[in-house]
């Protein structure tokens, strides 16, 4: 079957939901047993988001083939079964930066370069990479339009109709329906707008997502259909939902899937929603609730650690625990004041980061975690911080250090590995201090062998694991033996035995420290089963008794 495309715009404002828009539509044609797959386009100058403040743009979600990726990524895999990668996630950046180099090595032949039709070919044939993987791509165009930086993407699928056909592509705009207090009533002339601004580049929509706080009316429907040249049922109401893994639910009820078969004149069979129908059981009648402490630096943005809070909220639901994050700044509590907060909780997390900033703090969390038996996730950096307050107040050695926070630490128990073995190229990879930033991180899915008789064995219940990273530095081999001595477990290592993957603790219930991210490989139909084991374990903390699994 020749691969159809799905566009997908925004208008008004940003935050919109376009990326839970994409995922759930791609939700919507798994169940109706269609094959999808996704790209999103990002207006930005940036290559990609890897070296972007969390603060800025969110979490960097991470692909098996090591794309540093936009978050919205990490919704698309959560809602499907949509394996991506570096093809599916495309900046301005990098698409000047491919137009360029072939600029400079001629492939232009001494021609103008310009951004029709040089920018506007390269984005349409990233996006045609696409052709052959999947009955229906999914494109979701970053931004809103008007942006100047986002044209070229505008102008490369307005293009795309005319190089594929009607019957190939379609257009669905994500906008805004205002509810005015003072006027008591929904306002359609933002919408409107939005539509003008698309018309004027070229690009009807076919399909309307109309976000708002509640249901539309039919009247309003109506006003929209009439000023925005669509098809009255192709007005969808998008309103606002207590949960996010509602909204594929409330979009098949508007009948936005059958539109969308419609429209690309495929026949499908009736979706079976029957998964989806019991996950919002589970997560709407919860029979227990626990409170997680999770201790970072980039807290007062939640975005920042999107996946994570996925994890832990798809790890309640299979212990059918509602989950209370309790978001912690490390930059700004320490002493007394963390302790209280964590006295409150039944479960720590560390989660990863970059630089010195929050570092005590985070140290602090874990040591109090330790102590006090409660159980603990440290992930990645949260990983080799557990090392570290290990190495100084269990193992007594007080200098023990990561060479990221003090290069010239003489005990680096954790630092930057020069050569390591990488499975993925299957060659021996070389870096040092002076390698770009991207150059040292270990990026993507890496095979991690599991102890018998250890808590991630009993979780994953397999031998061997793939896991997603991030992160340049590593366990020091050279402390192993003196930290086992000081009851540190080494629960999953590298097939070769020279990377340390997993830690675990002696005479503790449940105190695990993984250098990998496993929350980029949960899913809400599908959760991931360390975070499943770490709710189980504070739901039995909370307790005392064991808790439903």
């Amino acid at each position: 079957m020749k691969t159809k495309f799905i566009f997908i715009t925004g208008g008004v404002l940003s935050s919109l939901g376009k990326g839970l828009a994409a995922a759930s539509i791609g939700a919507l044609l798994e169940a109706r047993g269609l094959k999808v797959t996704f790209q999103k386009l990002d207006p930005y100058i940036n290559v990609d988001p890897g070296t972007m403040n969390p603060f800025q743009h969110g979490e960097v979600f991470v692909t098996d083939d090591g794309a540093e990726t936009d978050l919205d990524l990490g919704h698309y895999e959560r809602y499907t079964h949509a394996e991506l990668g570096q093809k599916n996630n495309y900046t301005s950046g990098r698409i000047y930066d491919s137009v360029i180099k072939k600029e400079r090595r001629g492939d232009y032949l001494g021609g103008t370069v310009q951004v029709i039709p040089h920018i506007t070919d390269e984005i349409k044939q990233a996006i045609l990479q696409l052709e052959g993987d999947a009955d229906i791509a999914i494109v979701e165009i970053g931004g809103t339009v008007g942006d100047i930086e986002g044209l070229p993407f505008l102008e490369a699928i307005r293009q795309l109709r005319g190089d594929l056909g009607k019957e190939n592509t379609l257009y669905i705009h994500v906008t805004y329906v205002p509810f005015i207090k003072a006027a008591g009533e929904l306002k359609t002339k933002p919408t409107q707008h939005s539509v003008k601004e698309l018309r004027s580049i070229g690009i009807q929509p076919d399909i309307l997502l109309c976000r708002a706080e509640g249901p539309l009316s039919q009247g309003i429907k109506a006003k929209i259909a009439l000023f925005c040249d669509v098809k009255e049922d192709c007005v969808i109401s998008a309103r606002d939902v207590e949960c996010i893994y509602e909204v594929p639910l409330r979009f098949h009820e508007e009948g936005l899937d059958d539109r969308i078969v419609q429209y690309l004149n495929m026949w499908t069979r009736a979706p079976i929603l029957t998964k989806w129908k019991e996950l919002m059981v589970k997560i709407n009648e919860p029979h227990h609730k626990v409170k997680i402490a999770m201790v970072g630096k980039y807290v007062n943005l939640k975005e920042s650690y999107k996946s994570l809070n996925e994890a832990l909220f798809h790890g309640g639901v299979a212990n059918r625990s509602e989950v209370e994050i309790d978001f912690l700044n490390s930059e700004e509590l320490t002493g007394d004041a963390l302790r209280k907060r964590l006295e409150a909780c039944h479960g720590i997390l560390v989660p990863g980061g970059f630089g010195t900033r929050g570092i005590p703090g985070k140290i602090e969390a874990i040591q109090f975690a330790r102590e006090h038996k409660i159980p603990f996730l440290g992930i990645c950096l949260g990983m080799q911080l557990a090392v570290i307050e290990i190495a100084r107040n269990v193992a007594n050695i007080r200098n023990a250090d990561s060479t990221e926070f003090t290069p010239s630490t003489p005990e680096p128990v954790i630092y930057l590995m020069k050569e390591w073995f990488d499975y993925r190229s299957n060659r021996v990879e070389v870096r040092d201090e002076n390698t770009d930033l991207g150059g040292t991180m270990r990026l993507g899915a890496y095979p991690c062998r599991l102890k018998d008789g250890t808590i991630a064995k009993a979780a994953y219940g397999v031998d061997e694991i793939f896991e997603r990273h991030r992160h340049r530095y590593e366990f020091n081999n050279a402390y192993r033996e003196v930290l086992e001595k000081a009851g540190l477990i080494y629960s999953g290592l590298s097939p070769d035995g020279e990377l340390v993957e997993i830690v675990e603790l002696k005479d503790h219930p449940w105190f695990l420290g993984c250098q990998f991210h496993p929350e980029f490989k949960s899913r809400p139909l599908n959760p991931h089963p360390l975070f499943v084991s770490f709710i189980h374990a504070a739901l039995t903390n909370k307790m005392g008794v064991q808790g439903e699994a």
